[in-house]
């Protein structure tokens, strides 16, 4: 990380920090992903996406922007990365999945929020974001009441638009997302003074719904009888998605089905005889794989991960069949109108999803997981417990946030979960 610290500097950062931040994630990094055993050889790539996030990657938006591109810096997966592509913008998630920076957003915010928003607002807070300063534009939306209110906070600091995710699935829910979504079009021609053109945004549909089969391979390859990749290593890449160059990322993916297809065909398993197990509710972001490697450390492998850091990213395509630009922009909202995030009243899309995956990966037992006072999957999870109830699979709801105090709580809970699986 040395090797960047003088741009760090040039870009206004806290590089003692800074430094001190990137050691503490690296350690929980080499803890949980590097100690597994049998990894494939193909997430070398994927590991050096994580650890090249505040370095190589920060270099390459720079040099971006210097070319005349506009940095626009987004929360949820319900930003359109199609949009901000083909209005000449480069998309990168500023979601923090670390403890480290969560003191600094405390110092202003209540302690009682999310940590995803309070470790992302600490980075910033604390001069050790690296993406805050080269940003031009920063996209909230409406998926829960804390994000909301801090978008007012943030609004008044840094230039920020906020798309409205309507909180029903009926047909004004839908005119209204998308016109959220054609005033996303509009602000961002207005930022980068480029006009979406139907065909800029049609070879951008194409290069997003690419990487989406890619990882919906990826994904599918995971329903193997022979398991080929941890559920820690498949969060890994699922983490270098929301950071990495779209095509490039898609390369890479490709490359490691490719792998894992030889994996599956000589038979080898990350984890021979583990409980098959499902993941479902928040996301697990860069800097945080803690749940997600006790479960496999407790002798499950997680075959599926029902979250915006696992299938609702990459599940469902736009169509690209549309002619123009009115039908295009259709197309978009429709597709990301389909994710299912506990935001929405009722939500029975998602519920009936779990409970299908469950059994099309021969699932034994479903951890749900819930990150502190989120209300929408905390509450949601008595509805997905049910339902899974009713085909025989077991589940788990763990409520936890990005500290390591409650490891070894979780772990004894964890353990005896996994042990009374069928």
């Amino acid at each position: 990380m040395s090797d960047y610290n003088t741009l760090l500097k040039e870009l206004g950062l806290d590089v003692a920090l800074h430094d001190e931040m990137i050691k503490a994630t690296d350690r929980l990094f080499q803890e949980t992903v590097g100690a597994q055993k049998n990894r494939p050889k193909e997430m070398a790539y994927f590991d050096r996406v994580l650890a090249e996030a505040h370095g190589a990657r920060v270099a390459e938006l720079v040099e971006e922007k210097r070319n005349g591109k506009r940095i626009v810096g987004t929360f949820c997966i319900y930003v359109p990365e199609e949009l901000a592509l083909a209005a000449n913008t480069v998309p990168i998630a500023l979601c923090g999945g670390i403890q480290a920076s969560i003191p600094y957003a405390e110092r202003m915010f209540p302690r009682d929020i999310c940590p995803l928003v309070k470790s992302t607002l600490g980075l910033a807070f604390s001069k050790t974001c690296p993406y805050a300063p080269i940003k031009s534009l920063a996209v909230g939306e409406t998926t829960c009441d804390a994000k909301k209110k801090t978008w007012e906070i943030l609004a008044g600091k840094v230039n920020f638009h906020v798309m409205e995710v309507p909180q029903k699935k009926e047909k004004l829910d839908f005119d209204l997302w998308r016109e959220a979504v054609d005033d996303f079009r509009r602000k961002l021609e207005d930022l980068s003074g480029t006009k979406v053109d139907s065909g800029r945004l049609a070879e951008t549909i194409r290069i997003m719904n690419a990487k989406r089969r890619a990882l919906q391979e990826l994904a599918q390859l995971r329903q193997a009888e022979v398991v080929p990749i941890s559920g820690v290593d498949a969060l890994v890449v699922m983490q270098a998605a929301l950071n990495d160059e779209p095509v490039r990322f898609t390369e890479a993916v490709k490359r490691l089905n490719q792998e894992l297809r030889e994996r599956i065909k000589n038979g080898i398993s990350v984890a021979p005889g583990a409980k098959r197990i499902m993941m479902a509710g928040c996301p697990a972001v860069m800097g945080n794989w803690k749940v997600h490697a006790l479960v496999e450390r407790s002798g499950g492998v997680i075959v599926w991960d029902e979250s915006c850091t696992g299938s609702r990213y990459f599940e469902h395509l736009v169509d690209e069949t549309a002619q123009d630009l009115d039908g295009q922009i259709t197309a978009i909202a429709e597709r990301y109108f389909k994710i299912s995030c506990a935001c929405f009243t009722p939500n029975q899309e998602r519920i009936d999803a779990i409970v299908r995956r469950a059994q099309e990966f021969n699932v034994k037992g479903v951890v749900q997981y819930v990150l502190q006072t989120c209300h929408g999957y905390n509450i949601e999870a008595m509805r997905v417990e049910a339902a899974l109830k009713g085909i025989g699979v077991p589940a788990l709801k763990v409520v936890t946030d990005y500290s390591e105090e409650d490891t070894e709580q979780l772990r004894t809970r964890i353990e005896a979960f996994i042990e009374q699986l069928a």
